[in-house]
């Protein structure tokens, strides 16, 4: 099965034999020619065990990682030396296909066609190379756009727990890659389920932008050398696409904390002594091998969007800290905002971005943006105070303040076009123009008095006028219906549930706002305890 990186070179006449094995490390003496470091060894009754060479002992023996599970694995067993490092395959064959770190195809989908071969361990672009200018990557969706903007060529992390709409955010960001940017999406999935992996394949193919689109998977079940490697042979992939076709790459890695953790487990297995609370002295050397080759260069540009796991919600622990230093933009995912139904939940005060400067986004965007955070950073600072006192004790400008961030809130939402089958709404696709123009109409109160819900789940900002037209158009029918359900009861007095259809026809937004006034409710239940008595 993993007899891939050996298809494109012969077998290697050196040969070696197993002296001893510790759960994934395996010591080979070699009595002609050592293998040099990074080079891939294959023993096992059938060859199915892969080994990499990772350290050098002496002129005899060399210590390797197993990338496959060492199960019936024996001293005394021969060792075959492939002569080169771990291989990647590369071409316009792989587009549409799904692999393991070896290379081979996991999706049953046949053979690899018009592919080549190379090694997974490469070095960056040189700063010569390297684009100087920074420039917008336009995502479509309306909250990362405006507050915060992407890099072309450069990386953002996704911080978010489970169920909080994470993948779905990925899913969209490479279906907008496809359909607008005419790139190649490139899935890393690193000490993930399998589970995650084989749902993402199916809705990628139900979305139609499996043929524009790899994924390559070390899943959590396999040895820590070949989480450890996947990383590197989707990097070089990416590579190609950006280097020999001059395409634009989008690539996203599911979880970047899972490959430090792999290096770890490696590390730890290899004997080193750990460094702060338990990772490996070589952990900044190995993220900074992986994260520097995601680069713009003047052919094309790798754009890189990364899970992160924060260990215990630590933003002070070293893994976190070493991927910070290398990202150019943190998007935080709120369960708070995903309660409320504002989604993508993107908690737009915690996630900044180093590109939202006048410089390189422009000054009208950089102030519309400023003035968007301070509208919401006030309008939770007030969340307390409505909680205690209700809505009518702010005073009036505070009071716009309100209606102006939560019509922010609900126009920063929007729907998805990977999403259509579950709720119904068609996906939009929102340049920067049309989401900054939105910000500035609702802040200039243009919309004080449309109803909230008309800026929720749009694209552009003129659809609330049409949606709250056709609202309109609707209204009339219901109170008529609800006056005559009244005029039908003939009786002096009125019954409970007459009150209750009363209450079920004052609109949603209205009960919200009363129950934020602990004064109205009180009024409400003493209107109401007279009427009891009276009847």
């Amino acid at each position: 099965m993993n007899s891939a990186p050996l298809q494109t070179k012969e077998k290697n006449s050196n040969r070696g034999t197993v002296v001893a094995i510790r759960g994934s490390v395996v010591d080979v003496f070699f009595d002609k020619q050592l293998p040099p470091i990074h080079t891939v060894l294959t023993t096992g009754d059938r060859g199915q065990i892969t080994i990499e060479v990772l350290e050098q002992r002496d002129k005899r023996h060399v210590r390797g990682i197993a990338l496959t599970p060492t199960q019936g694995l024996a001293r005394g067993m021969l060792v075959e030396d492939s002569g080169g490092p771990l291989l990647a395959p590369v071409g316009k064959g792989i587009l549409s296909r799904m692999f393991d770190v070896f290379g081979n195809t996991i999706d049953r989908e046949g053979e690899l066609q018009e592919v080549t071969w190379r090694s997974v361990h490469r070095q960056p672009p040189p700063l010569t190379q390297r684009s100087t200018q920074s420039q917008i990557f336009e995502t479509g969706i309306k909250v990362i756009d405006v507050l915060v903007p992407l890099e072309r060529g450069g990386k953002a992390g996704l911080f978010g727990g489970a169920g909080v709409g994470k993948t779905v955010l990925l899913t969209e960001m490479i279906h907008n890659m496809v359909g607008k940017h005419k790139g190649v999406s490139i899935f890393c999935g690193i000490g993930e389920r399998c589970r995650e992996g084989e749902e993402l394949y199916r809705e990628m193919k139900e979305a139609g932008v499996l043929p524009n689109m790899v994924m390559v998977f070390g899943q959590m079940n396999e040895p820590p050398g070949s989480r450890f490697r996947v990383g590197q042979v989707a990097l070089t992939m990416a590579e190609y696409f950006r280097d020999d076709e001059h395409r634009d790459v989008l690539l996203l890695i599911d979880n970047i904390f899972r490959f430090i953790q792999a290096g770890s487990e490696v590390s730890g297995l290899m004997g080193q002594m750990p460094s702060r609370l338990g990772y490996q002295p070589t952990m900044g050397t190995e993220l900074a091998g992986l994260e520097e080759r995601i680069a713009n260069t003047d052919n094309g540009a790798i754009t890189s969007i990364q899970a992160v796991y924060v260990p215990a919600d630590d933003f002070t622990d070293p893994a976190a800290v070493h991927t910070f230093s290398h990202l150019s933009a943190s998007i935080v995912l709120s369960r708070q905002r995903a309660s409320e139904g504002l989604f993508p939940a993107i908690d737009p005060l915690q996630s900044n971005s180093k590109m939202a400067t006048p410089g390189i986004v422009g000054d009208r965007h950089y102030q519309l943006a400023q003035k968007v955070r301070s509208t919401l950073a006030q309008y939770g600072e007030l969340k307390d105070i409505i909680a205690m006192l209700g809505l009518e004790q702010l005073s009036p400008e505070d009071r716009k303040v309100v209606g102006r961030a939560r019509r922010l809130e609900r126009f920063l939402t929007q729907p998805f076009f990977t999403t259509e089958q579950f709720t119904g709404l068609k996906g939009k696709l929102v340049s920067l123009a049309d989401a900054l123009d939105g910000c500035e109409r609702i802040l200039h109160d243009e919309f004080k008095d449309y109803p909230e819900s008309a800026l929720y789940m749009i694209g552009a900002i003129d659809e609330a006028k049409q949606k709250d037209k056709q609202k309109a158009t609707v209204a009339p029918k219901s109170n008529l219906a609800s006056k005559t359900k009244v005029a039908e009861n003939t009786s002096g007095k009125t019954p409970a549930h007459s009150k209750t259809q009363a209450a079920d026809s004052v609109p949603h937004e209205s009960l919200a706002q009363t129950s934020m006034s602990p004064t109205t409710n009180a009024k409400l239940e003493s209107a109401d305890a007279t009427n009891t008595d009276a009847s």
